[in-house]
C-alpha cells in the first residue's frame, strides 16, 4: 500500500463541487488501484510519500491526437502564412494526403519511434492516458500498421486507439469517394475489429472529408462490429455531423466550431462529449469559436485535447491547450481542468477507470508544484509537474 500524504487534492469527483478540492488530503493505492482519496485523517496506513503540500490531480488525459505519422508539413505552414487556406492546400494535394505518402513509406517500427518524442512531451506534463488515431495510411495494411505502432506506445502510457480510415480520400480513389467508403466498411473495419486494434471508429465529416451519408455508413459498419464511434464534426461548416454522431450514441464529437443549438441539444440527450481543440483553431487562425454558451446551456460535458497532428495542430502540450481553451474559448479554470481529466475520460468511454481521484479508479496521478490549480491554466511555457504516477508507480 502506498499513501501520498500532506497533499491538496483536486479530485474532480462529480460528487463534490467544482474541482472536488480536499485541502488536507491523501491518496492511497493498492497496486494499480486507488483505495482511498479523501481527508488525511481517515487515510489508511502504508508506505508514505510526503507531497509537502503539493497539489494532486488525476493524471491528465489527451483524448484526441494523431501522434503516429511520418513526415512534417512545415512548408504548408509557410503557405498559410502567405495566404493559402487549409482547403486550398488540401485540394492541391497537400494536407492529409502529403502525410499519407510519408506514412505509407514508413515501417511500423519507424512510426513508433517517430511518435515516441511526441508522447514523451505529453508525459512530461503529467499525461497518463492518450488517444491515438490512425487515418494516415488509408489502405487496410497501412491503417493496421498505424494502429499497431500506436499500441506499441503502451509501455509508457495508457493508449486508446481509434480507427480513422474515413479521414481523407486517398489518391487512388480520386473521384470515387463512395468506392473508398465501401473499402472502409467492408474491408478495413472488419480487419481492425478482428485484430482487436481499435477501441473506437472515427470519421471526418466535412466538405473536404466525407458526407453525412458516407459517415453514417461508417457508423453502421462500426456498430456491426461492436465498436464505439466518434466524429470530427462541424470544424469548417455545419453538416449536422454532431447530431448524426449523437444518433449513434457517439462517445464524442470533436472540433464543433460551427455547431448549432440543435446539435448541442442532440449531444446532450445522447451523452456525447464535446471535445474542444483550441490548438487547431489557433493554428488555422479560425475566427468562429465553438458555441461554448450553447454547450453549457445544454449541459454537454466539454473535454479539451491537443489534436496533435502534423498539419493543423502540431501541439504536444495539454497545459498550453488548457490556456488556449481559456483565452480563446473563454472556458473557466474548472472547465479546463475537468476537460483534461474527468470529461476527457468520458470522451474515451473510460470514465469508470480514470479521470478522477476516487476509490476503484486506476492510480494515475499528477503532482504539481503550484499554489493553486489556476496556475495550470494561467501560465504559458511553464511546466510545474513534480511527479507523474502511472498505474500506481
Amino acid at each position: 500500500m502506498k499513501v501520498w500524504r500532506n497533499a491538496r487534492l483536486a479530485t474532480l469527483s462529480p460528487r463534490l463541487p467544482g474541482l472536488g478540492v480536499i485541502e488536507d488530503g491523501a491518496v492511497a493505492a493498492d497496486g494499480e488501484r486507488i483505495v482511498y482519496a479523501g481527508p488525511v485523517a481517515d487515510a489508511p496506513a502504508g508506505e508514505v510519500i510526503d507531497c509537502e503540500g503539493r497539489w494532486i490531480t488525476p493524471g491528465l488525459i489527451d483524448c484526441h491526437t494523431h501522434l503516429v505519422y511520418a513526415g512534417d508539413r512545415a512548408h504548408e505552414f509557410e503557405l498559410r502564412l502567405q495566404g493559402a487556406t487549409y482547403e486550398e492546400i488540401a485540394r492541391a494535394g497537400g494536407g492529409i494526403a502529403s502525410t499519407v505518402t510519408a506514412t505509407r513509406a514508413a515501417s511500423e517500427a519507424e512510426l513508433t519511434a517517430l511518435a515516441r518524442p511526441r508522447l514523451e512531451a505529453l508525459i512530461a506534463e503529467g499525461a497518463t492516458t492518450v488517444e491515438v488515431k490512425s487515418g494516415y495510411g488509408l489502405t487496410t495494411g497501412d491503417e493496421l500498421k498505424q494502429l499497431r505502432a500506436a499500441r506499441a506506445l503502451g509501455d509508457r502510457a495508457s493508449i486508446a486507439t481509434t480507427f480513422l480510415g474515413a479521414h481523407a480520400l486517398p489518391p487512388e480513389y480520386a473521384g470515387n469517394p463512395d468506392g473508398y467508403i465501401d473499402l472502409v466498411c467492408e474491408a478495413m473495419i472488419p480487419a481492425v475489429a478482428e485484430a482487436g486494434l481499435a477501441d473506437a471508429v472515427d470519421a471526418f465529416c466535412e466538405g473536404i472529408g466525407f458526407t453525412p451519408a458516407q459517415t453514417e455508413r461508417v457508423f453502421q459498419a462500426a456498430r456491426r462490429h461492436g465498436l464505439a464511434v466518434k466524429l470530427h464534426a462541424e470544424q469548417l461548416s455545419n453538416l449536422e455531423g454532431a447530431a448524426l454522431a449523437a444518433r449513434y450514441g457517439a462517445l464524442s464529437a470533436d472540433h464543433l466550431e460551427h455547431l448549432d443549438e440543435a446539435g448541442a441539444a442532440a449531444m446532450a440527450q445522447a451523452g456525447t462529449t464535446a471535445v474542444l481543440l483550441p490548438g487547431a483553431y489557433y493554428f488555422l487562425r479560425d475566427e468562429t469559436a465553438p458555441p461554448i454558451g450553447a454547450l453549457r446551456a445544454a449541459g454537454v460535458p466539454m473535454a479539451v485535447a491537443t489534436d496533435s497532428n502534423p498539419g493543423t495542430s502540431p501541439l504536444t502540450s495539454l497545459l498550453l491547450a488548457m490556456n488556449m481553451a481559456a483565452t480563446l474559448f473563454r472556458l473557466t479554470v474548472d472547465e479546463c481542468l475537468a476537460g483534461v481529466t474527468r470529461n476527457a475520460a468520458r470522451a474515451l468511454g473510460r470514465q469508470d477507470q480514470v479521470g478522477t481521484l476516487e476509490a476503484g479508479k486506476v492510480c494515475d496521478l499528477a503532482i504539481w508544484d503550484v499554489e493553486r490549480p489556476a496556475e495550470l491554466v494561467y501560465r504559458m511555457g511553464f511546466n510545474p509537474l513534480h511527479a507523474r504516477v502511472w498505474r500506481g508507480n
